[in-house]
């Protein structure tokens, strides 16, 4: 909006010039985000108390969550607010791609909302049927898979490591969209299980695709480092950046012991928005090593499952990992900044990847 109101007006006031660029916008919507959720956060925690939106708490899990019933849920709320205004705020909103996200976003949000207030309403931690949860989230990628197949973005692949290597997906470039968003989605549902563990992973995979946005949408960035070139992907540094500070802001509240969950309204929402940059990046395969805590996470879910039906027996103490360190007896904080700082590793490692063409 920021952008729409004032650039026309730079030639008269040249210091308006600053809304040109990306750089200044990106660092704008961080800082909105980071504030508007900072300053919303008490009264939209206060809301939740008063509505009674509590959190139900699996009673088969580590015994010290028992103490968590009641902790008000769906803050994720909070976190889509402080994406969506400042995104709408700083971004140019004639770039396809900024509501691309945005509408994969808002559908999972709205799924993730539903699945809460049923939980929320019934008490328990059932909430929107399994089957039905994966075809809304499969819906909400087929939209975008599809508009992306039919339009002029292309379907190539790029592999990391290979400058000369990006097979041509074709058709399969949709089903292809829908497990890598899908995907996402559902990996930071699972590692949403202890204070501040998914969204600090959060952050920084999305600070991540900020710069990668940035490089893929300059084209003399995408040159010289040999990744694809997309004219007006670079928008998405808006999108992330607000995600950056959005999460800043829930881990205000959100840091142990929490003050608020974000809900399945949030991990299935920040999900499907970081799989939904990664395919308009062309960076996808990179997402699993940049989000490699959720990917961990998923594939510890999976493993036990399969080990459990096949042998009868656990590979882990408890499923997700997370839950598995708890039962060896680390502490939760420990736990979580552990996985931080393998996060932060992980990013910083997909960083370099850039450069190992």
């Amino acid at each position: 909006m920021f952008y729409h109101l004032f650039v026309d007006l730079a030639d008269r006031w040249a210091m308006l010039n600053v809304f040109r660029y990306i750089t200044f916008r990106t660092l704008g919507a961080a800082i909105t985000a980071f504030w508007m959720g900072v300053l919303l956060g008490p009264w939209m925690i206060e809301r939740l108390r008063v509505l009674k939106a509590g959190q139900s708490i699996r009673d088969d899990g580590p015994e010290t969550h028992l103490q968590k019933a009641g902790t008000p849920t769906m803050g994720g709320v909070l976190i889509l607010a402080a994406i969506f205004v400042p995104t709408l705020l700083w971004a140019r909103l004639d770039t396809d791609y900024v509501w691309i996200v945005l509408g994969v976003t808002a559908v999972y949000g709205a799924l993730g909302f539903a699945d809460d207030y049923l939980k929320v309403k019934h008490k328990n931690s059932k909430g929107v049927p399994g089957k039905v949860k994966l075809l809304v989230q499969t819906a909400g990628a087929l939209a975008a898979g599809a508009y992306l197949y039919y339009s002029e973005f292309g379907t190539d692949l790029a592999v990391p490591f290979f400058k000369d290597f990006d097979p041509d997906l074709g058709i399969v470039f949709i089903p292809f969209v829908i497990l890598v968003i899908v995907g996402a989605s559902n990996a930071v549902n699972l590692t949403d299980g202890l204070d501040g563990l998914a969204i600090g992973p959060v952050i920084t995979t999305t600070a991540t695709y900020t710069l990668f946005a940035y490089i893929a949408g300059n084209a003399v960035y995408s040159e010289y480092l040999l990744v694809p070139s997309i004219p007006g992907v670079g928008e998405l540094c808006v999108v992330c950046a607000a995600a950056v500070g959005a999460g800043l802001a829930f881990l205000w509240f959100n840091s142990y012991p929490a003050e608020v969950f974000m809900g399945d309204v949030g991990s299935l929402a920040l999900g499907g928005l970081i799989g939904t940059v990664a395919v308009l990046t062309k960076q996808e395969i990179l997402l699993a090593l940049v989000g490699g805590i959720f990917v961990v996470e998923t594939l510890s879910v999976m493993i036990q499952v399969f080990w459990f039906k096949r042998t009868g027996e656990r590979v882990f103490k408890m499923a997700p990992l997370h839950h598995h360190y708890e039962l060896l007896g680390w502490p939760e904080p420990k736990v979580i900044v552990r996985f931080w700082i393998i996060s932060i590793i992980l990013a910083l490692a997909g960083v370099s990847t850039l450069k190992l063409r």
